[in-house]
C-alpha cells in the first residue's frame, strides 16, 4: 500500500508544472516541423497559382514582334499619328552569318556569356540577382539574359514588378525551346537601340562610324557598340566621349576576363581614341525634333523610366504641328530674323495658356536630336521678366495693392558694409513718385526692389513657388525682384505667364497627355491644376503688361488687334576685368489662348549681345504670336468682379478720388481691389471761396467808388468787372490786391460791380462771383439844365467822341460833353490814360470853357502806362486840369 501511495504522490507531483519551464507547456518539434510545412506547402500552392495566374496573362509569342525594332508611336494634340520613333527605312536587319565572331564575343561577354548553354534564363545569374534583391532592396539588380531582353523589349515594360519577371521568364523558356541560339541573337541585334535614334547593329555601325558592312568594324569598334545598349544616351560618343572611351575599355576588359581575346589585343585596342572612330555627325531625319526629344524625357520621369525608344509605347502628346512648324520656321535661317551670326542661340516654348499643354518647343538654331535644348534644358537669369512674378505678383496677392499704387523712384542702399548694394535702373535715372504701372511698363528697377522689400520676401517666396519655381538654399532675396537670383527657361517661364492669363490657375507646362503600354495599361500624364493666386492679381498683371507692350519697353512685340500682355527681359554681369555685358535677353508674353517664352543668348553665357541682337526676342515673339494667332478667335481678358477700375487724382498719395473741379488731364484710371478703393477726395483743385465782405460805395470827396473785399486764401488774384445801369458786365482789371477806386464814374448812373477769386497756380477752380453796386448822384441837377446849354453839351461831347474812340460803356458817356457835377461846373479834371483818347474836361456846356481834345493815340499811349503801374480802370489819376487852349495844344 505504501508503494502504491507513493506512486500516485510520484505521479501527481510529476503533473505539477516545472519550475524552468515557467508554467508553459513544451511545444513538441514535430507539431513546429508539421506547422511550417503546412505554411510552406500554403505559400507554394498560393504563389504557384499567383504565378501561373501572371504566365496565363502573358502574351503569344510572335515572329514579326520579335523581331522588330521594338520602338513608340507618337501622336499630336489631335490623336493624329507624327513619327514612329524607329521609322521604317531605318530598319535594316542582320544576319547571323554576317556577324563577325569578334562581334558576338563582344556582345556575350557584355551581356550574357553563357548565352549559347542556359534555357533562356540563366539560374546563376537569378540567384546573384535575388541576393543583391534582398540586401538592397526589389529591383536594385536585375538577372535578364539576351533572350529575356528581347522578350521584354517585345512585350513588356520596363516596370520593375513581380508579374512583369514572371511573364519575362516564362517567355524567355518558351522562347529557348521555340527558336535557335543564333535566331534569338539575330532578333536582339536587330532590335536593340544604340543611340542617335539608331535601331539595330547595323544601323548603330552606319551612324557612329559610316560603316554598312559589320566585317569592316575594328576591335575598338565592337567593344563601343557592344557596350552602348546598356545605356545609350549616357555612353553616347558624341556626346559623352569620355564616358564612351571608359566603357569601351570596359567591355574589352570583360573580353579578356571570359577568354574572348589575349590581354596585349585589348591594350592595344585600348590605345585607340573614340572621337578618332567617329563619322561626322548626321541628324537622322524625322520631324518634330526637339519637341519628342522632350517628349522622350517626360514618359521617362513619369512612367518609371520607360524608354520611348524601346518600349513600344503609344505617346499620345501635345504638340500642335502648325504652330511647332511656326516655331522651326522663325529658328531657321530663313525665318523674320536677321542673324547676326551662327553662334547666337534663341529657345522658344509655346504653352497653352488655360491647360499648360506645351504646343511648340524651339530647342535651337539647327536644333539635331539628343542636342541641347535651348527652351528646356537651359538656366538662366530671366531678368525683368520676373519683376510680374517676384515683385508686383506678391504684392497684389498679399497686400491687395492698386495698379496705382505709389513707388519712390529714388536712389537706396541696401545692406552695410561689403554687403551693401546700390541698384540702379537700367538709364542710371530715377524719376521719383511713380505708379506700379508705369515703373512696370518703363521696367525700372528701383520700384520692383522696393516693392518686394514692402510685402517681404517671406510673403512673396511662397507665391514665386507655386508658379513652378524654386531658389537655392531655399531662401528668397531681394535681389529676386529683378530676376538676379532664380535661373529658369522657356518652358517654365511660358507656364508662369500662363498662369496670369488663366485667372491665377497655374499648369506644370507638359508634352505628354497619355502614354499606353504594349500591355494596355494606360497612363493619364496631365498634371493637375493648381490656383496659384486671386483673379485680381492675375487681372492686374496682365492689364499692367498690357500697358507694356502699348506703352512701354514691349512696343516692338505689340500685335495690333489682338489682346496680348507681355513683358521684356534683359540679364547684365560684370566680367573680372570689370567690362559690363549682357548674356541674356527674354520676352515672355500671352494672350488667352498661348503663353510664349523666348530666350536669346551664347551658349558660352559670357558674351555680350549687340543692341540689335537684344531686339531678337521682341521679333520672334511677335511673329510666333502673329502666326498661331491668325484665323484663330482670340478673347480679350475678363475683369473679375474682385477688382474695380477707378478714376483717382494723379499725384496723390494715397490715391484720392477726383473732385469735381479736377481738371480732365489730372485723372487717371486704374484698377483696384474692390476692399481696397479710396474713399478719400482729393482738395487739390477744389473750388475757391467767394470773396468776402465786398463793398461798394461812392466818394463825394475823390468823386469816385470805393470797392473793398476780402478773401481767406493768399495766393490768389481777382478780377473785377461792372455793369452801368444793367447794361453787360464788362471786365474792368485783375488785380491782387483786395481795394482799388473807381473814377470816372457817370452821375446818376448805377454801377453794379462783381468780383471773382482765381488761383494763382491753377490749381482749384475760380470762386462764385460777388457782387456789390453803388449809385452815382448827380443825375436831377443835370436833368434841369436849359435846353441849350445841353444841346451844344452834346455837340461838344459828340466832337470829343469822333477825335477819340472808347470801347467801354462808362467812358462812352464820359465823351458825351456832360454838364459838369451837382454844381453845374465842369469838374475840371483831366482825367487821362483811360485808353479812349479822352483828354478833356467835362465841360460845363459853355462852349468858351470848352478844352480842345488831343488826338487818341495820346490818350491811349498814357492809358497804357497807367495800366502798367497797376492803377484803377477807368480812370483814377487827379491831376489838376490843364487851364487854356495854349496848354493842351502844347501837349499835344
Amino acid at each position: 500500500m505504501a508503494n502504491d501511495s507513493q506512486s500516485r504522490s510520484a505521479r501527481r507531483k510529476s503533473l505539477k508544472p516545472s519550475k524552468k519551464t515557467n508554467g508553459k507547456r513544451r511545444v513538441p518539434f514535430k507539431t513546429i516541423f508539421m506547422t511550417l510545412l503546412t505554411i510552406g506547402i500554403v505559400l507554394m500552392l498560393g504563389v504557384g497559382g499567383l504565378f501561373a495566374y501572371y504566365i496565363s496573362q502573358a502574351p503569344e509569342l510572335d515572329e514579326a514582334q520579335l523581331s522588330d525594332p521594338f520602338s513608340s508611336r507618337i501622336y499630336d494634340m489631335n490623336d493624329e499619328l507624327i513619327t514612329d520613333v524607329a521609322g521604317d527605312e531605318r530598319r535594316t536587319r542582320v544576319n547571323y552569318d554576317d556577324l563577325p565572331p569578334e562581334l558576338v564575343d563582344a556582345v556575350l561577354a557584355t551581356e550574357d556569356v553563357r548565352f549559347f548553354s542556359h534555357l533562356g534564363i540563366d539560374p546563376r545569374r537569378i540567384g546573384a540577382a535575388v541576393i543583391s534583391n534582398i540586401t538592397n532592396g526589389f529591383g536594385s539588380e536585375g538577372a535578364s539574359t539576351i533572350t529575356q531582353q528581347v522578350v521584354k523589349r517585345s512585350y513588356l515594360t520596363s516596370n520593375k514588378t513581380l508579374e512583369r519577371k514572371v511573364q519575362e521568364q516564362y517567355l524567355a523558356i518558351k522562347l529557348d525551346q521555340e527558336y535557335s541560339k543564333e535566331t534569338i541573337l539575330e532578333m536582339y541585334l536587330n532590335k536593340i537601340y544604340y543611340g542617335q535614334g539608331a535601331y539595330g547593329i547595323i544601323e548603330a555601325s552606319e551612324t557612329y562610324f559610316g560603316k554598312s558592312e559589320l566585317k569592316e568594324l575594328t576591335l575598338p569598334e565592337m567593344a563601343l557598340l557592344a557596350g552602348l545598349p546598356q545605356r545609350p544616351s549616357g555612353y553616347d560618343p558624341y556626346e559623352n566621349p569620355d564616358l564612351a572611351q571608359k566603357r569601351m575599355s570596359t567591355v574589352l576588359n570583360l573580353m579578356v576576363q571570359h577568354d574572348k581575346i589575349s590581354e596585349e589585343d585589348a591594350e592595344k585596342a585600348k590605345e585607340t581614341n573614340v572621337e578618332d572612330l567617329l563619322t561626322e555627325q548626321k541628324d537622322k531625319e524625322r520631324p518634330y525634333k526637339a519637341f519628342i526629344d522632350q517628349v522622350a524625357k517626360e514618359v521617362s520621369k513619369k512612367m518609371d523610366g520607360a524608354d520611348i525608344y524601346k518600349d513600344g509605347l503609344e505617346i499620345h502628346t501635345t504638340i500642335d504641328p502648325n504652330a511647332q512648324e511656326t516655331v522651326e520656321q522663325a529658328l531657321s535661317g530663313e525665318g523674320p530674323i536677321a542673324w547676326p551670326n551662327e553662334k547666337l542661340q534663341s529657345g522658344i516654348a509655346v504653352t497653352d495658356t488655360k491647360t499648360g499643354a506645351i504646343r511648340a518647343i524651339g530647342g535651337g538654331r539647327d536644333y539635331t536630336t539628343g542636342g541641347y535644348n535651348y527652351a528646356s534644358d537651359i538656366n538662366r537669369q530671366p531678368g525683368s521678366t520676373f519683376k510680374p512674378i517676384a515683385a508686383y505678383g506678391p504684392a497684389i496677392e498679399n497686400e491687395k495693392l492698386s495698379t496705382y499704387h505709389q513707388i519712390n523712384d529714388e536712389e537706396i542702399t541696401i545692406g552695410s558694409g561689403e554687403d551693401a548694394w546700390s541698384p540702379g535702373n537700367y538709364d542710371d535715372r530715377f524719376r521719383g513718385w511713380v505708379s506700379m504701372r508705369d515703373a512696370l511698363k518703363d521696367s525700372l528697377n528701383i520700384p520692383a526692389i522696393k516693392t518686394l522689400q514692402e510685402v517681404g520676401p517671406e510673403k512673396a517666396q511662397p507665391f514665386v513657388e507655386g508658379l513652378g519655381f524654386s531658389f537655392e538654399n531655399s531662401e528668397m532675396y531681394l535681389s529676386d525682384a529683378i530676376g538676379g537670383g532664380v535661373l529658369t527657361n522657356p518652358v517654365q517661364m511660358s507656364g508662369a505667364y500662363a498662369a496670369f492669363g488663366n485667372g491665377g490657375k497655374y499648369n506644370e507646362p507638359f508634352t505628354v497627355r497619355k502614354g499606353e503600354t504594349p500591355e494596355g495599361e494606360s497612363v493619364d500624364m496631365t498634371p493637375e491644376s493648381k490656383s496659384a493666386m486671386s483673379d485680381y492679381t492675375a487681372y492686374m498683371i496682365t492689364s499692367m503688361l498690357g500697358t507694356v507692350m502699348e506703352e512701354g519697353t514691349g512696343r516692338a512685340a505689340n500685335i495690333p488687334g489682338l489682346p496680348v500682355a507681355g513683358k521684356t527681359g534683359t540679364t547684365n554681369r560684370n566680367l573680372e576685368d570689370g567690362t559690363s555685358i549682357v548674356p541674356d535677353v527674354w520676352f515672355s508674353g500671352y494672350t488667352t489662348n498661348y503663353s510664349v517664352s523666348i530666350w536669346t543668348g551664347y551658349s558660352e553665357n559670357n558674351e555680350n549681345l549687340s543692341d540689335s541682337s537684344q531686339q531678337i526676342p521682341r521679333q520672334l515673339f511677335k511673329y510666333v504670336m502673329q502666326d498661331i494667332s491668325a484665323g484663330k478667335e482670340t478673347s480679350d481678358f475678363t475683369k473679375p468682379d474682385s477688382v474695380q477700375w477707378v478714376d483717382v487724382e494723379e499725384g496723390s498719395r494715397p490715391a484720392e478720388l477726383p473732385s469735381d473741379y479736377t481738371p480732365e488731364s489730372q485723372i487717371v484710371t486704374e484698377l483696384f481691389h474692390v476692399d481696397n478703393q479710396p474713399t478719400e477726395t482729393s482738395e487739390q483743385f477744389d473750388k475757391l471761396d467767394p470773396v468776402s465782405g465786398l463793398s461798394a460805395n461812392y466818394n463825394e470827396e475823390s468823386q469816385a467808388i470805393d470797392l473793398e473785399w476780402d478773401h481767406s486764401e493768399d495766393n490768389v488774384t481777382f478780377e473785377v468787372s461792372v455793369a452801368i445801369d444793367g447794361g453787360d458786365s464788362r471786365e474792368l482789371t485783375t488785380t491782387d490786391s483786395r481795394s482799388m477806386e473807381v473814377s470816372q464814374i457817370q452821375p446818376g448812373s448805377t454801377y453794379e460791380f462783381t468780383v471773382v477769386a482765381i488761383s494763382k497756380d491753377g490749381d482749384a477752380e475760380r470762386s462764385d462771383p460777388s457782387s456789390a453796386s453803388a449809385t452815382v448822384p448827380g443825375g436831377e441837377e443835370d436833368a434841369e439844365q436849359p435846353e441849350e446849354n445841353k444841346e451844344e453839351q452834346n455837340n461838344s461831347g459828340e466832337e470829343q467822341g469822333d477825335e477819340g474812340s472808347n470801347e467801354n460803356p462808362e467812358e462812352d458817356q464820359n465823351e458825351n460833353g456832360n454838364g459838369g457835377n451837382s454844381n453845374g461846373e465842369g469838374n475840371g479834371n483831366e482825367n487821362q490814360g483811360n485808353g479812349s483818347g479822352n483828354n478833356g474836361q467835362n465841360g460845363n456846356g459853355n462852349e468858351e470853357d470848352a478844352e480842345e481834345t488831343p488826338p487818341a493815340e495820346e490818350g491811349e499811349e498814357s492809358g497804357e502806362e497807367q495800366n502798367q503801374e497797376g492803377e484803377s480802370e477807368p480812370g483814377t489819376e487827379e491831376e489838376p486840369a490843364s487851364d487854356g487852349e495854349g496848354e493842351q495844344e502844347e501837349e499835344q
